[in-house]
């Protein structure tokens, strides 16, 4: 019978608030076509595992759509990024003091959302934030993206897990998909109808 001893948690869309629409439509009226994504798909893979710097990908924007500033890129971009509710915060600290679960964030990212995360939090509950976690992994830092399976096997192997000990929580059925391939347990949190704060209820057939 499994027990679960580790929780690996997303960031976006489990803890802090995103509008995924945002970018693409500010990107739209700045006259940036809706399949930027398909066209600068190899700049924008590079920047999220951190291959590139914020300034490579702003100069990549501007080669391609030189009537815009850089900083209009960074505004439409980092739109997507909202709020984190307290109780949000507090649950995972609550949930680190007991220190029954071995806590891991695994988050897909770049350094402008980072930036713009710390800025809307704050820099003192973003740092109450990461020390509620054994590991904090970000994308940009680790060169790996979900949902490689490489990024799964980082995250087990460094930190010598057993899958089948896991939970992983996502926003994303496609990364929730890729972690059950390992072994993992996973839930696919849905942000419009559920909270993170509801993981013992919701999930209690598994602990």
């Amino acid at each position: 019978m499994f027990a679960i001893k580790t929780i690996i948690f997303d960031f976006g869309d489990v803890f802090i608030n995103l509008d995924k629409l945002a970018t693409p439509r500010n990107f739209k009226r700045l006259g940036i076509p809706e399949n930027y994504k398909i066209e600068m798909h190899d700049t924008l893979l590079d920047y999220e595992r951190g291959l590139i710097t914020t300034k490579d990908f702003l100069v990549n924007f501007n080669k391609r759509f030189p009537n815009i500033s850089s900083q209009q890129v960074i505004n439409a971009w980092n739109s997507i990024i909202l709020d984190f509710p307290e109780h949000r915060l507090e649950f995972i600290e609550n949930l680190a003091l007991k220190n029954k679960y071995k806590l891991l964030l695994l988050s897909n990212t770049n350094d402008l959302h980072i930036q713009q995360v710390i800025k809307n939090m704050g820099h003192a509950r973003y740092i109450r934030f990461k020390n509620c976690f054994d590991k904090f992994y970000l994308s940009q830092q680790i060169h790996l993206t979900k949902p490689a399976n490489s990024i799964y096997d980082f995250v087990l192997n460094s930190n010598n897990l057993q899958a089948d000990e896991c939970l992983f929580v996502d926003d994303l059925k496609l990364n929730t998909e890729a972690a059950l391939n390992t072994g993992m347990h996973v839930w696919n949190l849905i942000p419009t109808s559920q909270d993170v704060t509801q993981l013992f209820n919701l999930k209690k057939d598994i602990f």
